[in-house]
């Protein structure tokens, strides 16, 4: 089964950019191809990205830093490109934390067999973990954090910004909203109530609650998380 996701190839090698983004495409999956650190770094920060595969060698500097970098900061898999397959070179990459290595020149079937493991992976060990942009909620411990920084919210915020981020993509009118927030104990949750709360929820997670990202009205439907 192939997990749709978003990968960025960052490879200054253009014939192996486009070939490698050719045939990931054709498996349904979103690509999004850089030829620097520079290009590479600016689609990392416009972009929601679920996989990286990255060459050590670049013209404007190491892959390995930027690996470094991303990991400190994201938290999404990365395959190394690289010629230099010795294992002092393996070594460094999987210290700065990628996931796995592919040495040039490689198959195409090989690598779509590595990123779809690793995606399977990912998933699987993160159910459990919900990220979008700078925004991640542990559903286990009902925590919800910013920048890394948790954010505190009542209990019905909380089970309101569950309920979109699980339904990420999805629109949710109010009907369906209010009917989740309707728990067990009857305590129901009224249209002006909903609607206080997702202004408390902007308040808390948007950097601009007049242009809001997270939680995105649909007039005339209801709310939607992400695109």
């Amino acid at each position: 089964m192939i997990i749709i996701a978003t990968i960025l190839i960052i490879e200054d090698d253009k014939v192996l950019n486009k070939g490698v983004a050719f045939a990931l495409k054709k498996e349904g999956y979103k690509i999004i191809s850089a030829y620097n650190m520079e290009e590479g770094k600016n689609a990392i920060l416009q972009n929601e990205i679920d996989f990286l595969l990255l060459d050590i060698n670049l013209p404007d500097g190491s892959g390995l830093g930027l690996c470094r970098n991303i990991n400190d900061k994201m938290d999404f898999p990365i395959v190394f490109f690289t010629a230099n397959d010795t294992e002092e070179d393996m070594i460094q990459g999987f210290e700065c934390g990628c996931d796995d290595y592919i040495s040039k020149p490689f198959s195409m079937d090989v690598l779509k067999l590595k990123i779809s493991a690793i995606l399977k992976r990912n998933t699987s060990s993160n159910k459990d973990i919900f990220k979008y942009k700078n925004m991640k909620i542990d559903y286990i411990s009902r925590k919800v954090y910013k920048n890394d920084e948790e954010i505190y919210l009542t209990v019905t915020e909380y089970k309101l910004l569950e309920v979109l981020s699980r339904n990420k993509g999805r629109a949710m009118t109010k009907e369906i909203l209010l009917d989740k927030l309707w728990d067990n104990n009857g305590n129901y949750v009224d249209e002006n109530t909903l609607s206080v709360n997702i202004r408390r929820l902007r308040k808390k997670i948007e950097d601009d609650g007049k242009n809001p990202e997270y939680i995105v009205t649909l007039f005339g439907i209801g709310y939607i998380m992400g695109e």
